[in-house]
């Protein structure tokens, strides 16, 4: 896992937008979603001001890393918190579906979506784009081989996830 400090990640490649954010494994979506890891707790406090008005956090509250506040310090600014715990051993559809569902209501705003070190993020939010949104599943697929591949329960997820949206892609 490696921890980016407070700089601009350029995205150019991918098309999407720099990202000024502390967090590990950030992966920039587009003008309005993002993924990473646990943000910092002054990241966090910042949010706001990047333009962020939504966080889904994904890791239930008992991991290591979580800030026992991070809701208190969204809404503070103004920033709407969500939370969906997916406890990592076991996720489940209901979930992703929740997640989707969540995300489909934000449309329009600017929304991080994080857990510990992305690798619940970036495989939920890819669910999202290639089952809810229909967007290229190849392409929507690279964000999440920029964090990691999904293995064991995470990969029967994607599969079940995707034949359950009628999605026909198999990354692995």
């Amino acid at each position: 896992m490696k921890r980016i400090p407070i700089v601009l990640i350029a995205a150019l490649a991918a098309g999407a937008p720099a990202v000024a954010l502390d967090a590990p494994n950030i992966v920039p979506i587009s003008e309005s979603l993002v993924t990473s890891g646990q943000p910092t707790r002054e990241s966090l406090a910042a949010l706001k001001s990047e333009g962020f008005e939504a966080v889904i956090y994904l890791a239930p509250d008992s991991v290591p890393d979580a800030i026992a506040d991070e809701a208190e310090i969204l809404q503070a600014q103004g920033v709407e918190f969500v939370h969906i715990p997916i406890v990592f051993k076991t996720p489940a559809l209901a979930e992703v579906d929740q997640v989707a569902q969540t995300l489909e209501r934000l449309d329009g705003r600017k929304v991080l979506v994080h857990c510990q070190v992305n690798m619940r993020a970036s495989t939920v939010t890819f669910l999202y784009r290639a089952g809810w949104r229909g967007e290229d599943p190849a392409t929507a697929y690279e964000s999440v081989t920029r964090v990691w591949v999904p293995e064991g329960a995470w990969k029967e997820l994607v599969i079940d996830a995707l034949a359950a949206r009628g999605v026909a892609f198999d990354p692995f």
